[in-house]
């Protein structure tokens, strides 16, 4: 007989190959997961940064609005609808996006709830302007310090949320802020209750819309369902002080025709860093735009601020410290489960 007949070939240890290939498996896995965590990492580092640069942009907002003199509240207003409705149709057309709009008018529920946006952002921003521009800086930065606890209120009023001790805490002692305002200072601050309610309430609602709608086509859409609104409101100044748009000077044209950059991009960047942020760095974050505002109208324009005002600021503060702690102690002690 042939020994290579013979002579069975040797079996090949299955064993020593299923080792090997599940090392090498375990070998792949790390270092998919430590690339995917440091991808993870690099997007949170980015949401951030993102997020910061539009509470920057938000908290000198009052400075450029004054730089627009003589153009009023409301035509200024009226402009900030038109333009960032020709910005945003010029990103999509960049983009090349149009079909994730196109899908939104499919959908009459989110379409409906973009046109309710549309109306509580306009409110939103015709205040804020009107305080910006009538010596009310300090009262607008009350109303987004203000925010963070409205939108907990909200929570409990409308989606029936249950609070923690601390957070009724920090309502409670914000509700005597405002009364402390209301009685030392003299004065109702609807410019600070009005900028709260809506933006919160505006929040409520951009929450129920969820990811459908992406930050272009969202603009573009509560910017579109305000085109009448804008309209109405030229006609009106135009029949009374006039439009001041090119009347002004090449330089002051220059300004305003920018009014919709100014106002998309930081809607834009905002958009941006949520998606990438933790909810936790962006409430951290979110009290950048009113200090900044607080700060232009105490020094910068040297707005009035008494000793009353001072104790319902201080009360406020000491509210969204506690509001603060409570939503970074909860988050870790959540992670930690």
């Amino acid at each position: 007989m042939n020994r290579d007949e013979s002579t069975p070939t040797p079996a090949p240890d299955s064993a020593t190959d299923l080792g090997t290939a599940a090392t090498t498996t375990a070998g792949i896995s790390v270092v998919k997961q430590s690339a995917q965590g440091a991808e993870l990492a690099r997007q949170h580092t980015l949401g951030g940064i993102y997020a910061f640069a539009a509470y920057l942009l938000w908290g000198f907002l009052p400075l450029y609005f004054l730089l627009l003199a003589p153009t009023g509240p409301w035509e200024l207003v009226a402009w900030r609808i038109l333009l960032s409705l020709v910005f945003c149709v010029l990103l999509l057309a960049v983009t090349r996006t149009w079909s994730r709009l196109g899908a939104i008018f499919r959908q009459p529920r989110i379409l409906g709830l973009t046109a309710l946006a549309g109306g509580l952002i306009y409110i939103n921003w015709q205040v804020f302007i009107i305080g910006a521009l009538t010596g009310h800086v300090i009262e607008t930065s009350l109303g987004y310090f203000i925010n963070p606890i409205a939108t907990v209120l909200l929570a409990v009023l409308v989606l029936r949320e249950r609070l923690r001790l601390t957070q009724w805490i920090a309502i409670g002692i914000a509700a005597l802020a405002v009364l402390v305002i209301i009685v030392g200072y003299g004065s109702f601050p609807w410019i600070a209750l009005t900028l709260a309610a809506s933006f919160s309430v505006y929040g409520l609602v951009k929450k129920r819309v969820g990811p459908v709608v992406d930050a272009v086509s969202g603009l573009t859409l509560e910017s579109m369902w305000l085109i009448p609104v804008a309209g109405v409101i030229l006609i009106v100044v135009n029949a009374t002080t006039g439009i001041t748009m090119g009347t002004s000077g090449g330089l002051h044209a220059l300004w305003l025709s920018l009014v919709g950059v100014v106002t998309a991009v930081p809607l834009l960047f905002f958009a941006a860093g949520a998606r990438r942020a933790s909810l936790t760095v962006i409430g951290l974050l979110q009290f950048i735009a009113p200090i900044l505002q607080f700060i232009t109208g105490a020094w910068i324009l040297q707005e009035p601020m008494p000793f009353e005002r001072w104790i319902g600021f201080g009360l406020v503060w000491v509210a969204l410290t506690i509001l603060t702690v409570d939503s970074i102690v909860h988050a870790r002690r959540t992670r930690a489960s």
